[in-house]
């Protein structure tokens, strides 16, 4: 049996947490630099704000409903998650973390354990030890289990947040119930495609022909039909390197002078740097990019990126900051205004097999000096040791005119009571 265990309208949540005053009351969290929502609590939905509605529309909506609006505080949601996943990796040995606020955990070898009881259990040690509410969905594929999940957020008070799909009727039943929509895997676009064949739910879905699932939505669609029949297709994931790491960020006015942008974008190749790092991987290619503001129609606009090839693979900061500021030149034409630029690291190779050159090569010193630097940045807080090119009589940060404090992770900012 596999479990999906789900983080109700999670990032909400977290704020509720350390603001009990919340509870109750319609909240939504803002994406970066306060653009647009992407987390609503149940009233927040109810009052017909959808998800990635842009702030600056629904201001009045805001206003006239008392709405808590907060900017995303990612240090605390992290946080948050890592304790969640903890408790939730206490009760199963195999488990696929799928996302910050969901997990897949196996159950092999619990035939004679009541799964029922024990994901009440996880549900009540979930909320007591961090307060965030789950609900979580028990059936034999990864698929099913998500439609068990949806079942169990959807009717709390029947299922009191948990449901399991362990025989035929309820599977039947759930996937009758479910729109084919809803489904795990069906974007907008094979949602059409399945709804102009009289294909409504999930059910229905399940009774098309193989052969015209595979040619129309790959093997994929294949697996997902499988996976609601309860056929077994899709195990469970363990964590990937990834093949690129991306920092970018949209400024906080229009720059059109180099230095300005020079300092941004080294600091974007650091960022890449420390990441590239904690993978233990080294890039072999790095991009940088300028864009113009596309908005202000009234300047003109100017868009555009470059690719350097290094003579080495390196994760180094130093190297790194050198090759994106070059990059950099290659682009930069005055007399535009810059509204956002990034750096963009790719062609990975780990670091510990990397492929030396006769004429050049990465200075052996910098493994080192890159190990203290992290070392002293995670003791004492990020980039306390920078770079010289980066300003360091600067913070940069994004528009978070609304964020919460990080109760869990700063001392700092952590919840003051008085009594």
């Amino acid at each position: 049996m596999f479990a999906l265990i789900d983080c109700n309208n999670f990032y909400a949540s977290c704020e509720r947490v350390f603001r009990p005053d919340l509870v109750g009351k319609p909240v939504v969290v803002l994406s970066n630099n306060d653009g647009c929502v992407i987390a609503r609590s149940n009233e927040a939905k109810d009052l017909g704000i959808p998800m990635g509605a842009p702030a600056f529309e629904y201001q009045n909506l805001f206003d006239k409903n008392n709405v808590n609006v907060f900017s995303c505080n990612f240090t605390l949601y992290g946080d948050m998650s890592s304790r969640v996943m903890n408790i939730l990796s206490s009760y199963s040995p195999d488990m696929e973390i799928y996302s910050i606020d969901e997990a897949f955990p196996e159950f092999k070898g619990f035939d004679f354990f009541d799964l029922q009881e024990m994901g009440g259990k996880m549900k009540k040690q979930v909320e007591q030890w961090t307060g965030i509410p789950v609900s979580i969905g028990f059936a034999p594929t990864k698929a099913l289990a998500k439609v068990a999940n949806r079942i169990a957020k959807k009717f709390p008070e029947r299922t009191k947040g948990v449901y399991m799909i362990d025989d035929e009727d309820k599977r039947v039943k759930a996937l009758k119930w479910l729109k084919i929509e809803d489904a795990w895997g069906i974007g907008r676009r094979h949602a059409k495609r399945l709804q102009e064949k009289n294909v409504f739910t999930a059910f229905q879905f399940t009774y098309l022909d193989d052969s015209w699932v595979k040619k129309n939505m790959s093997v994929v669609g294949l697996r997902l039909k499988k996976e609601l029949l309860g056929i077994p297709t899709l195990q469970l994931e363990q964590p990937q390197n990834k093949k690129s790491i991306a920092t970018t960020r949209t400024f906080d006015g229009n720059y059109t002078d180099f230095q300005l942008i020079r300092e941004r974008v080294a600091s974007f190749a650091v960022s890449c740097a420390e990441k590239l790092r904690k993978q233990g991987s080294c890039c072999n290619s790095l991009m940088v990019f300028i864009y113009t503001n596309g908005h202000r129609e009234d300047l003109p606009q100017y868009n555009q990126s470059t690719v350097i090839k290094l003579p080495f693979a390196t994760n180094s900061t130093i190297d790194l900051v050198k090759f994106a500021e070059l990059g950099l030149k290659q682009i930069f034409i005055e007399g535009y205004a810059y509204k956002k630029a990034g750096v963009i690291v790719m062609d990975f190779t780990s670091q510990n097999a990397q492929q030396l050159t006769l004429f050049e090569s990465v200075n052996p010193k910098h493994a080192s000096l890159m190990k203290a630097i992290d070392k002293i940045n995670a003791s004492f807080g990020n980039q306390k040791v920078r770079l010289a090119v980066q300003d360091t009589g600067r913070v940069w940060k994004m528009k978070q005119e609304k964020l919460s404090p990080r109760y869990s992770t700063n001392l700092d900012e952590t919840l003051i009571i008085k009594i």
